[in-house]
């Protein structure tokens, strides 16, 4: 088993942090590779992502359960990837601070089976990057919104580096 946990302050009173986080389907667009998030019932859906380690891409679909919603202080959910012995759980964990409110984060994955000893090492230190960037991003959103942004504005996909690249040169032969 791996495990991470991850702290950060927002600059959002609890009630603002929690009416972004109560929307599982705002959590999984913020995942590397988010494909698509299929909400199934108010505690289940299935995301599909796009994940990669090295040279190796490939898509794959998790099925995230949440196990107890107690907002706007706590979330506890468990997942298991569709055709892959891996399984794990987490939790979310919010605290009031003045204005601001504190958020943890805590991820466990589970590699089951003859691989896992061989998995959990290439992502043992992989997934404290992850984690962090990941409530890193939540942070930054609900920042952004609690500033007066649009929902849309927040996550609205930003062009990557070959997308500004085509631009500019289309841009340079009036394309």
């Amino acid at each position: 088993m791996i495990q991470t946990e991850q702290n950060v302050l927002i600059a959002a009173p609890i009630d603002q942090v929690w009416a972004y986080a109560k929307d599982v389907e705002r959590w999984a667009e913020i995942m590397p590779g988010y494909q698509e998030c299929q909400i199934e019932d108010e505690d289940n859906s299935r995301w599909v992502l796009k994940v990669g380690v090295g040279g190796l891409v490939r898509t794959v679909k998790v099925e995230v359960h949440v196990d107890r919603w107690a907002g706007p202080e706590a979330v506890d959910f468990t997942f298991k990837a569709v055709g892959d012995p891996v399984t794990g759980g987490g939790s979310y964990r919010a605290l009031a601070n003045g204005a601001a409110t504190d958020v943890t984060l805590l991820v466990q994955v589970i590699g089951q089976g003859p691989m896992a000893p061989m998995w959990e090492a290439m992502g043992g230190p992989m997934l404290p990057k992850f984690a962090k960037s990941f409530a890193e991003q939540l942070r930054d959103r609900i920042e952004a919104i609690a500033g007066g942004a649009t929902l849309e504005e927040v996550t609205a996909k930003k062009p990557g580096l070959w997308e500004r690249f085509v631009a500019w040169l289309k841009g340079l032969f009036g394309g």
